[in-house]
Formats: structure tokens, C-alpha cells, sequence
């Protein structure tokens, strides 16, 4: 169920629904893309009318932060359900390495990559990766890496790259590739190789997931955390105490 959390689009859909979406995808091959969104990605798209453009442009923007499910549950949504991107992206590879289907990895260094495609290739037998390629790349270089994906014939495509830049790449590209289910996972090609921890069970259930990475990595994250979790709080307590309701 699509809905609005003052002014941006969500999808209100749980896990299983989610990746069921994503295969009719790929047995379809009508293409569909998916946007995590989180709290630092709902505040930037408030001052970044291009990159608000590229999220809602998405066929589903998901709910990847729990600052996100927090508010449309306080704006009286129901059934709010997380689903994380680094989730997603290892039920889709497990799928793959299940049904055949072939992905392909764009984005992150070429030693974390690799390792990326070593621990997924353990952990899900049978698993065929359509190719990969570091996240390294100039303007120059973007016609060859769609030209690489589409000879691939990819199944779907994780692209491992940072806001915005994921989301300019799948704006300039997504009509001109042809893979059916194309996702932006982020750092969870890091996570997948084992440079990353995540949250234990507990912490990413109660909302404490941030408060992990940042133990993890204080000097990444404390600048992210400090400029945007503030402001997205103050600007839902805004709304909710002027009466907004959800569309």
C-alpha cells in the first residue's frame, strides 16, 4: 500500500510481499526498482529536489529505517513493517542461488567486492553472480558498465554505491538497462564481506541499530546521525503537533 509521510511517498509492504514482488520481476522481466528509504534520505530530499526526484521515481520505496516505520506509525499508519536493504539483498540472493537467477554487483572497493561475491558464493550453494564491478568510476566510464550489465543478462542488480549516487546512476540508467529487479543496497556489500557488523537481533528490533554502527564507526556516522536524526525528529513532532496526517 502506497502512502505519503509529509509529502514523500512510501510503500507499506512486509518482507515476504516485498521480495514476491521482486521475482514477478524477474519472471516478468517488467522491471521494477526498489528504494530503500531512511531517515537521513527522507531529510536530504527535503533540501535536494534532484535526488527527491530519483526516490520517488521508484517502483517501491521501502521502508529501510526505523525512524521511518516510528512516524508512520505515529501518523496512524498500520501493519508498518521495516524491511532492510542489506535484508532484502541476502533473500534475493539466496532466491538466486534457489531458482537460477543471475545477479549483478555494481559498486564498493574491489577487495571488499570480491570477498562480497567469495562469502555469498559459501553461504548460498549454487549461487551465480552475472558479473561485478567496483564502484570506481568516472561520467566516462558509465555507457560501458550499462553496456557490461545488459551483456551480462543479469537477473537483478545491486548497486553498492552511496547516496546520491546510486540514485543519479539508476535515473540516467534504469530505462536503458535491461534487468528486471535493480535495488541500492549501500554498505551491505560490506557487511556481506565482513568488514561491517551488523546490529545484534535485539537492537535492530527495538530501533538500536544506529547506535551500533556508530560504536562501529564513530567518525563516518556521528556527522550523518547529528545532522539528520535531529532535524527528522523535530520536523515529525512539527507536523504531528499541527495535526498532519498521513495521505
Amino acid at each position: 500500500m502506497r502512502t505519503e509521510l509529509l509529502g514523500t511517498p512510501v510503500d507499506i509492504l512486509d518482507f515476504d510481499k516485498t521480495v514476491a514482488i521482486a521475482e514477478q520481476a524477474i519472471i516478468s522481466r517488467e522491471q521494477c526498482v526498489h528504494v530503500a528509504l531512511n531517515v537521513a534520505k527522507f531529510v536530504k530530499m527535503r533540501d535536494d529536489a534532484e535526488l527527491r526526484a530519483d526516490v520517488t521515481s521508484g517502483d517501491i520505496i521501502g521502508i529501510d529505517g526505523m525512524g521511518i516505520a516510528w512516524a508512520l506509525k505515529l501518523f496512524g499508519a498500520d501493519h508498518v513493517t521495516r524491511v532492510t536493504g542489506v535484508d532484502l539483498m541476502n533473500a534475493m540472493l539466496k532466491l538466486s542461488a534457489e531458482k537460477g537467477y543471475k545477479p549483478f554487483i555494481l559498486g564498493a572497493k574491489q577487495e571488499v567486492l570480491d570477498t562480497a561475491i567469495s562469502n555469498a558464493k559459501a553461504r548460498w550453494q549454487g549461487l551465480e553472480i552475472a558479473g561485478s564491478r567496483n564502484g570506481y568510476f568516472g561520467a566516462d566510464d558509465e555507457a560501458g558498465i550499462v553496456a557490461h550489465i545488459n551483456a551480462s543478462n543479469a537477473d537483478c542488480l545491486f548497486l553498492a554505491m552511496p547516496t546520491p549516487k546510486k540514485e543519479r546512476f539508476l535515473a540516467a540508467y534504469a530505462k536503458t538497462l535491461n534487468v528486471p529487479f535493480i535495488m541500492g543496497v549501500g554498505g551491505s556489500i560490506d557487511v556481506l564481506a565482513g568488514h561491517v557488523n551488523r546490529a545484534p537481533v535485539w537492537m535492530q528490533k527495538s530501533g538500536l541499530e544506529w547506535l551500533y554502527r556508530l560504536l562501529q564507526e564513530p567518525r563516518k556516522m556521528f556527522a550523518r546521525y547529528a545532522s539528520t536524526n535531529g532535524r527528522f525528529i523535530w520536523i515529525v513532532l512539527k507536523a504531528r503537533m499541527l495535526g498532519n496526517r498521513l495521505k
